[in-house]
């Protein structure tokens, strides 16, 4: 357990963590903050309230509000892949041609999905950058996926399958990202945001239809 001398804790908030994991807590109390309000939302004054400590504990462990946020980007860009690997890891029937057609697809449709339903932390996600030098992971873990990574294999299965050429395969990736995130935005916030759910869903699949045929 923590002592109050060590995280000068505020008596105006009840919480609970272990000791020595308040950088953690911190940061969880940021993701929700994000999901509520958005990067304007994710205020280290705030956050400190939330953990139960006083801001200057925070500050200890982050410098400023920036450094803050990029631990959230980093945490919206983990579920964010993790929302895309679950959809692409179905079991999905048909030919190869077929499988790695509808991989592409339920990739695509996750990134819109994830974007309408967690906005607040999307929008961190893209606005805060991580860190420029990424963390290695130790040998005996798996490297990281981010939702880039995800897509370019995605797309290379195109290719492997003969879906796709060579030729066009360079360059697909930004083609894609750019198509799903702008759909993503013109519907979070555009003006395509009133549009209903179920023509939204017409709209999605009949993009995903013209970007597929782009790229085979």
């Amino acid at each position: 357990m923590w002592t109050v001398s060590t995280l000068e804790y505020d008596p105006g908030v009840t919480t609970s963590y272990h000791h020595g994991n308040l950088r953690e807590a911190l940061v969880r109390e940021a993701v929700a903050l994000a999901r509520e309000k958005g990067a304007a939302g994710v205020v280290l004054r705030e956050v400190a309230r939330r953990a139960g400590v006083s801001h200057n504990a925070a500050y200890r462990h982050f410098a400023d509000r920036d450094e803050l946020l990029r631990e959230v980007a980093e945490a919206g860009m983990d579920e964010l892949a993790a929302a895309m690997r679950t959809r692409a890891d179905r079991r999905f029937g048909g030919t190869t041609e077929a499988r790695v057609r509808r991989r592409l697809r339920e990739i695509g449709t996750a990134y819109v999905e994830f974007a309408l339903a967690e906005p607040g932390l999307f929008g961190v996600a893209f606005s805060a950058h991580p860190a420029e030098e990424p963390v290695e992971a130790p040998a005996s873990e798996p490297a990281w996926e981010g939702p880039y990574d995800l897509l370019c294999q995605a797309l290379d299965g195109l290719v492997s399958a003969g879906v796709m050429t060579a030729e066009r395969r360079e360059g697909a990736e930004i083609v894609c990202w750019s198509a799903v995130h702008g759909f993503a935005m013109l519907h979070l916030d555009g003006p395509l945001q009133d549009l209903p759910a179920p023509e939204r869903a017409v709209e999605l699949e009949r993009m995903l239809d013209l970007l597929e045929r782009g790229l085979s």
